[in-house]
């Protein structure tokens, strides 16, 4: 995981300001692949104290606009964030907890998959999610997602 001086590097490589949210919202994201914007806003909390939703909104926005990271929204989900950016690959989403993983490329570079008639397209990424059951739902045991406390940790029965 990068520390807070690659941070820096990277937002100064994407021609951004660094700022505390900023740091705060690609930190945590690095921290946390494919974690939902509620999760980071409290990440971003821990980091730095008081910051609104709107900039943690604001920066994921930028943040994504500047390809420092990856929003990703599988059917039926929140938007989620990763910092796996710039390698074409795809992501195996769990129907019954909703884990979700990234799977390479099994066929190379960008694009691995060229649709049959591109209808003047010029193709330059492919998005993949395959659907299923994670290993521990497939096996009947619901996983905890590493970002959410079980019940207990929670102090609850």
């Amino acid at each position: 995981m990068p520390d807070t001086a690659d941070l820096e590097r990277a937002l100064r490589a994407a021609g951004l300001r660094v700022t505390r949210p900023r740091l705060a919202v690609l930190d945590a994201v690095h921290a946390h692949p494919h974690v939902d914007t509620e999760t980071l806003i409290g990440a971003a909390r821990a980091r730095v104290g008081a910051v609104s939703h709107q900039a943690v909104y604001d920066v994921l926005r930028v943040l994504t606009d500047h390809g420092l990271v990856r929003r990703i929204q599988p059917e039926g989900s929140v938007a989620r964030y990763e910092a796996r950016v710039g390698d074409n690959h795809h992501h195996l989403v769990c129907r019954s907890c909703g884990t979700i993983v990234d799977v390479d490329c099994t066929t190379g570079s960008a694009p691995c998959l060229t649709p049959a008639d591109p209808r003047g397209f010029v193709v330059d990424e492919a998005e993949v999610l395959y659907w299923g059951r994670c290993p521990a739902c497939a096996a009947g045991r619901p996983p905890v997602p590493p970002d959410r406390p079980t019940a207990a940790q929670r102090g609850t029965p």
